[in-house]
């Protein structure tokens, strides 16, 4: 559908403003989770348990966010729970600064305010981070999805990677005034820059396309419907819920190798502090070029020809399990190119995640106008969950591998191959996903080739 045809419909334009709200969100949550986690460490010479129980906390905090899609729906309207959620975010992020400056002095009642901060943000990501994906569910046309989530999250990562340089630089000789001016400074450029992007964006529907999503009586009843109603409901979807546990099992998988990747190569392979940083450099590289290669993968020079969403989302997790049987054999040899097979584990990664998310958009108005909310909160609770427990399950059974086989190269292979299994897993459950009319089409994206650059509407 074009939407030269359809101006509700999201152009590149509209996209890109997406993306920059979705840097802006990843700009804060990099500064809480990441660099208020060494100061609390390094500076601060806290238990590292601490900043790691808070960030577990606000993915834990992020189980709310079907009620936050309920919300949404309810409203028929995304961009008051953006920019709440922004602020939120954003008040949260100062208060978590807040709380580390007073932890050198009241450590109890600085880790209760970080706490409380923590669950701040976990709402905030919540609110402005379920209505985003539900706003592109809605308004970006089918054969953008792809794409459009690539250049969504390709800007979160941009974000990440500017936010932690700059901030980095302007912490640095590090002293509490600093921090808290620059998280302050941080939090209201972010909300700034959210507030014009999100002006005007969610005009409102033409009438041709609003009678197509729903009718007036299916729309009069599911606004009588309470939250516990509509969840129900959607969660009776069969592939709402076969989603749900594919958006699980994945993430988890994917998240799993996160805290052990590093520290298995300098146990096992006796890599430099800085030698296993670039290597963590290296796989986030092959995450770029997945992402990339999905989007690629629609345009018009190929026309197609490299298959269908559905395709690169079980090939993704099939290679990511393969790729993960290829640290089990570099546990086990040292002679294994570690390099080249980490790259290998973050192509496959990129490129199941970017199919998952155009998947995920797909199914959100597939089971009907209205819940597309509740939907995406749905599965954005599983990913929380998943990312949760993933960083937890991976050190835990690192450290039971260890205590039961008293030998790191045959522990580590262990985890490993626990691993490559839940991503087989994984994509067993996404072959069980009913193929609807956009998935069984073949890949073929209507718009510019995502290196071009450009807008189209």
């Amino acid at each position: 559908m074009s939407t030269a045809l359809n101006p509700s419909m999201f152009g590149w334009f509209q996209i890109i403003r997406l993306g920059l709200i979705q840097a802006c969100l990843g700009a804060v949550v990099v500064v809480t989770t990441s660099t208020l986690n060494r100061i609390m460490v390094v500076e601060l010479a806290l238990p590292a348990l601490l900043p790691g129980f808070l960030v577990a906390w606000h993915y834990a905090v992020q189980m709310v966010r079907p009620r936050m899609g309920f919300g949404a729906d309810k409203g028929r309207r995304s961009t008051p729970w953006m920019m709440g959620g922004m602020l939120v975010l954003g008040v949260g992020g100062v208060m978590a600064a807040w709380a580390t400056v007073w932890m050198a002095s009241q450590p109890l009642y600085g880790a209760l305010l970080a706490w409380f901060s923590f669950s701040l943000i976990g709402l905030g990501v919540s609110a402005c981070g379920t209505s985003l994906l539900t706003l592109m569910a809605k308004r970006v046309p089918d054969e953008r999805r792809a794409p459009a989530a690539t250049t969504v999250w390709l800007m979160m990562i941009v974000g990440f990677a500017v936010t932690a340089g700059v901030v980095g630089k302007l912490i640095d000789p590090y002293s509490p005034q600093v921090l808290l001016q620059v998280s302050a400074g941080l939090s209201l450029v972010t909300a700034g820059i959210t507030a014009l992007c999100l002006w005007g964006l969610e005009t409102p529907m033409d009438p041709a396309t609003e009678k197509m999503q729903s009718d007036s009586l299916a729309k009069a009843r599911l606004q009588k419907q309470n939250f516990k109603e509509a969840f129900q409901e959607v969660w009776a979807e069969p592939a709402a819920r076969t989603f749900t546990v594919f958006v699980f099992m994945s993430m988890l998988a994917y998240s799993a190798q996160d805290l052990i990747l590093e520290p298995f190569a300098g146990a096992v392979h006796g890599f430099s502090p800085g030698q296993t940083t670039q290597l963590s450099g290296w796989h986030h590289m092959g995450v770029l070029i997945g992402m990339l290669a999905v989007a690629g993968a629609g345009s018009r020079w190929v026309a197609g020809r490299l298959g269908s969403v559905q395709a690169w989302m079980v090939g993704g997790c099939l290679f990511s399990a393969l790729a993960t049987v290829g640290l089990v054999s570099s546990a086990l040899s040292v002679d294994w190119p570690l390099k080249a097979n980490v790259v290998f584990l973050g192509v496959a990664n990129g490129a199941f995640s970017i199919a998952a998310i155009a998947t995920m958009m797909r199914l959100a108005g597939e089971g009907g106008a209205g819940r597309e909310g509740t939907r995406m909160g749905l599965w954005g609770a599983a990913q929380a969950a998943a990312f949760g427990l993933g960083g937890l399950l991976g050190t835990a059974a690192s450290d039971l591998a260890h205590a039961l086989l008293g030998e790191q190269r045959t522990a580590y292979a262990a985890v490993f191959g626990m691993q490559a299994l839940m991503f087989a897993v994984s994509a067993a459950v996404a072959v069980r996903l009913r193929a609807g009319p956009a998935q069984r089409q073949l890949l073929r994206f209507d718009g510019p080739v995502l290196l071009k650059g450009g807008s189209s509407s």
